[in-house]
């Protein structure tokens, strides 16, 4: 049996290294399923004779999921025996232009001529008879030609792979065949050349080969091949701690080619410190530590291998852990527990002694300090400590009725003098956070406050590191000062130090927080002002008493920060005179021009530099303490006193992209409705996973999308004794493989969004923020009435009819954000009635509605894949409960399609009657299941627009990034009409007959408290901001637009 430490710590490379093997099939999966896509969209295109637009970029996208420093990724295309010889035209034509493609995009050091020169244009293999001549393949019927490779490059022949045969080798074959059997990846073991960094030339090594195939209508077209280095693979683990340990792969199948053919697999890697290496084609573990073994399958597919042709055969591979002498010695030893167990004794004793001590004699005095202590911090984090000290001697002598001092309980004057004094040499910053109110438009109120309580709880311990006092937060303004109550003659430097510190803090904690408060975050920046002079600061005496500053000094002050830019620092001509008297003229720089200032005209400020110059000329020392890199920030601030944040993982989130932090967002989003999903579920008994299974293969595949809408979903009924269970859902671990496939699920439908400007991951991210918010303030029966479970059932059931039963049921509101989600997934960026036009695979199999019927084929498609077994166990458990998943999804994406006018006119028949005063049609109609479906539908039209019903700053940044994609797509012909001519006249008219319109759907229908009278606010605001601001607006959009085509 396993020490604790190598359990641990084994139990941790397994999991890591089976989450890596996952995420590698999940990735070639998604490639696959894309490529098949693709070539479906492109009219021009059609197997054997593929296109791919941006083959290299899009590949090094996907390498980037498997981890590799050295990928090797090929595609494969079926050629028929009667195609053979129209492929040779083929790729002498197309391979030029996929040529140039990879090499703008891995810079390689070679010509398109001289790769064409190294191309072998027909199907062929080699004669290795006859010093590697290539030859017309000798395989019978189709073969498996080689197209296009990642990355390019020749092979040890000097000549390109282009066109050659993978049937011509034995291993490829077989595994092309076990995939042609299975539909499933194959995977086979083989010696190949060590290709590793710091490799010895000719060294061998045994990685392995997979067989991805491509299929259309559940027939192979192609392949995707994918060499698995496992040497890399052991080397990037990524996990902490890991040394001494030694990983033994195991399969019953044997290895394919080279010296070691036909030997069972038995791969033996050391693993420490300072990386991996590969010790051979046995098992190196030492016998003497059988007993610590940690085993784990690290890929299964499932598949029988007795049903397979003789010579097939596929692999379960087992990963095997043992320790090392080295682990050995650095952790047996029985003196922890010798220390421990004397610890533990003398705690023990102590604790008695104390417990003893507090009953019989501490408990009334520990009662009296308590109160004293709160008073005095309450006190203190109002007032200075100088000034809290002057309050508790000065002649305010009153006392609470309890005997304890109250020095603010005097009304004014009763107290004596006030409290107030000049200080002549002060710095005073001012700080705001730019793009704060447009954010919080968007935002629930509590994501507002754990953002302001983050920020600045870490403001707050800087301020203090630097001696500096805050003297109070006005909205999102920050306002601090240096210099009082304790002289010190180095406020100005003081100030500027903390200064930069902040705008560091804001920029690393709004990276990090987005993970949890969604899109934008990270876009919020620090505008900073400082101003130096005399203020006169005391205490207010009265209610609310606390410490304030008056003077001209705050007011310049505030108009340098208001008159500053983003993440920059204004500082006045008095604050920078004291810089430079001190010598540290290098930390500023004059601004470009001079700043108008009410009440003073026309002032010289500078820019404070964010770092210190390397060329400074400071009259210090380097090493001086007032050098302005002399102070970082204190990146050990605890989050989790604000929010439940784990810190290791924020550290991680700063060096993620912002697609990245975007999917761990929707992640936790989706995470915390799948456990209000298994609350709900509780002790169900488990269901008959046959019919199950059947029924996901089935559900979907008859007839298109649109054909599956119904104006009518049934809902889940509520049920008074979901309450108690859905109290205790923060509780419930969904488990790590299901967050694993989830967050792998999200990172490939990221993956699968286009690179529009406004049909974009982001936006779908923007789209889901807004459901979420639509989604909490729906009257909610337990948590807006504060309901339990003992509460009448009539009671409950009456509240919970004015959600129409949305709030009553997890699935429903997961169903909703989950559309969010993948509406807009493989959007092209045009809009339906162009792909129509064109006449692309979808458009000639949807009709109508194109790409929202593509996006719920792709994203469905993808979900009910092997890989996401356990995520689609958590989202639905009965043979029910996945129809009405479905049923949800398809009519939340097909209500995005605002353009299609029948379906828009017949969503605003079903209103007028569902919401009718004196419904007088079918009564069905008017039930809570087809009112809650018509408000599903507004709720998610309403959040595809939500921009236009937010601030005026998120409207304007949506509005010119669709403006830029539709100009985008007039320029390169997929649009009859320039946009800018219209434009303006159109956003008028879709506020006034689409947006405002909508919006006052979301207050009449009586769901979604106060956030529908704040869309419709926005909603108004906008329009007639866009009526005053519009024409400007469009003409710098088509500026912009144009100067953008002038530098491609």
């Amino acid at each position: 049996m396993a020490t604790p430490q190598f359990a641990g710590l084994g139990k941790e490379v397994s999991t890591v290294a089976r989450q890596k093997v996952d995420q590698i099939f999940t990735a070639l999966d998604t490639y696959s399923l894309f490529i098949s896509s693709q070539v479906q969209e492109d009219a021009n295109s059609s197997w054997p004779f593929i296109t791919i637009p941006d083959y290299s970029k899009k590949s090094e996208k996907i390498s980037e999921l498997f981890g590799f420093k050295t990928p090797a990724m090929s595609i494969g295309t079926l050629v028929g025996d009667d195609e053979k010889d129209q492929w040779t035209s083929f790729v002498l034509k197309s391979a030029p232009g996929w040529y140039q493609n990879s090499l703008d995009n891995e810079g390689n050091k070679f010509t398109v001529d001289e790769l064409m020169n190294k191309t072998i244009p027909f199907v062929h293999q080699y004669n290795y008879s006859d010093n590697f001549k290539p030859i017309p393949t000798q395989t019978t019927g189709s073969a498996l030609a080689m197209w296009y490779r990642y990355p390019l490059q020749p092979q040890n022949t000097g000549l390109l792979a282009t066109s050659y045969d993978f049937l011509a080798v034995k291993e490829i074959s077989d595994l092309y065949q076990t995939s042609r059997l299975t539909l499933r990846p194959s995977l086979g073991f083989t010696q190949m050349l060590n290709n590793s960094e710091g490799a010895t030339y000719g060294q061998w090594v045994i990685d392995s080969q997979i067989v991805q195939p491509i299929t259309m209508n559940a027939e192979i077209v192609g392949m995707i091949w994918l060499r698995l280095p496992w040497l890399e693979f052991f080397d990037n683990l990524n996990v902490d701690g890991l040394f001494g340990m030694i990983a033994v792969i195991r399969s019953s199948c044997k290895i394919g080619t080279g010296e070691v053919a036909d030997a069972p697999v038995e791969l033996s890697f050391s693993i420490d410190a300072s990386g991996a290496g590969f010790l051979g084609q046995f098992d190196a573990h030492d016998a003497q530590y059988d007993d610590h073994l940690v085993s784990r399958v690290i890929l299964d597919s499932g598949l029988d291998n007795e049903q397979l042709p003789d010579g097939l055969c596929v692999h379960k591979l087992t990963l095997d852990l043992y320790p090392t002498k080295e682990f050995e010695e650095t952790f047996y030893t029985s003196k922890p527990l010798a220390y421990t167990s004397v610890v533990v004794a003398i705690f023990a004793f102590t604790s008695l002694v104390f417990l003893l001590y507090d009953f019989f004699v501490g408990r009334r005095q520990r009662k009296f300090m308590e109160r004293i202590v709160r008073q005095d911090q309450i006190v203190s984090n109002v007032f200075p400590t100088a000034i809290r000290d002057r309050l508790y001697e000065s002649g305010q002598k009153g006392y609470d009725q309890d005997g304890l001092l109250d020095p603010l309980g005097g009304g004014p004057g009763t107290g004596g003098p006030p409290l107030a004094d000049l200080f002549p040499e002060t710095t005073i910053m001012f700080a705001d956070i730019a793009g704060f109110t447009a954010w919080a438009s968007a935002r629930e109120p509590a994501q507002v406050f754990i953002l302001l309580e983050t920020i600045y709880g870490r403001f707050d311990k800087q301020a203090y590191r630097h001696n500096v006092f805050k003297v109070e937060t006005v909205g999102d303004c920050y306002v601090a000062v240096a210099g009082l109550p304790e002289p010190d003659k180095d406020h100005a430097l003081a100030i500027c130090r903390f200064a930069r510190d902040c705008v560091k803090i804001m920029m690393d904690t709004t990276l990090k927080l987005e993970v949890w408060l969604g899109p934008d975050t990270s876009d919020l920046e620090l505008r900073v002002g400082i101003h130096s002079g005399q203020v006169t600061a005391g205490v207010l005496r009265g209610e609310r008493s606390r410490f304030q500053l008056f003077g001209d000094t705050m007011n310049t002050a505030a108009r340098m920060e208001s008159t500053s830019q983003r993440h920059r620092i204004q500082v006045s001509q008095v604050t920078a005179d004291l810089l430079i008297a001190s010598g540290l003229s290098v930390w500023i720089a004059p601004r470009e021009s001079k700043i108008f200032v009410k009440g003073k005209g026309e002032m010289q400020t500078y820019w404070l530099n964010t770092k210190a110059s390397k060329g400074s000329k400071s009259s210090k020392p380097m090493g001086d303490m007032r050098m302005l890199s002399e102070t970082a920030p204190d990146d050990s601030t605890d989050y989790q006193s604000v929010h439940e944040v784990d810190d290791s993982f924020l550290n991680d989130v700063g060096t993620m992209t912002k697609t990245e932090r975007l999917v761990e967002w929707n992640v936790e989003v989706l995470t915390s409705l799948l456990q209000q999903i298994i609350a709900s579920r509780g002790d169900v008994a488990d269901s008959n996973k046959a019919s199950l299974k059947k029924e996901e293969a089935t559900i979907g595949t008859g007839d298109t999308v649109l054909e599956e809408f119904v104006p009518i979903i049934p809902l889940k009924r509520f049920d008074a004794s979901d309450l108690s269970k859905r109290q205790q859902a923060s509780s419930i671990d969904i488990g790590e493989e299901a967050k694993t496939q989830l967050r792998n699920y999200l990172a490939n439908v990221a993956s699968m969004y286009q690179d529009n400007p406004f049909h974009s991951f982001e936006h779908a991210s923007h789209v889901t923020a807004s459901v979420k918010k639509l989604l909490t303030r729906i009257v909610n029966v337990d948590d807006r009435y504060g309901l339990t479970a003992s509460t009448s059932d009539v009671n409950l059931v009456d509240i919970a009819g004015h959600s129409y039963g949305i709030t009553s049921d997890p699935l429903t509101q997961f169903s909703v954000v989950f559309s969010a989600i993948i509406h807009d997934m493989d959007h092209p960026g045009v809009p339906n009635a162009q792909l129509v036009k064109e006449n692309t695979r979808s458009a000639q199999i949807f009709k109508k509605s194109v790409a929202e019927q593509n996006s719920v084929e792709l994203a469905w498609g993808l979900l009910m894949g092997k890989e996401y077994e356990a995520l689609r166990a958590c989202i639905y458990h009965t043979e029910d409960d996945l129809r009405r998943f479905r049923q949800l999804v398809v009519n939340t994406v097909m209500a995005t399609d605002i353009v299609d006018k029948e379906l828009q006119a017949l969503r605003k028949a079903r209103w007028e009657t569902a919401f009718a005063p004196n419904p007088v049609h079918d009564v069905s109609l008017t039930s809570d299941d087809c009112k809650a479906t018509i408000v599903i539908e507004h709720l998610i039209q309403a959040s595809d627009v939500a921009h236009t019903m937010q601030h005026w700053h998120i409207y304007r940044s949506w509005n010119e990034k669709f403006f830029m994609e539709c100009y985008t797509a007039y320029k390169s012909g997929r649009a009859d009409s320039d946009p800018s001519q219209n434009w303006y006249k159109g956003e008028i008219g879709f506020f006034d007959f689409y947006v405002i319109p909508l919006a006052k759907k979301l207050e009449s229908c009586g769901v979604f408290g106060v956030s529908s009278h704040e869309y419709l606010s926005y909603a108004r605001s906008n329009r007639d901001e866009w009526v005053r601001e519009g024409k400007r607006l469009v003409e710098e959009y088509l500026a912009k637009c144009e100067e953008m085509f002038k530098e491609q």
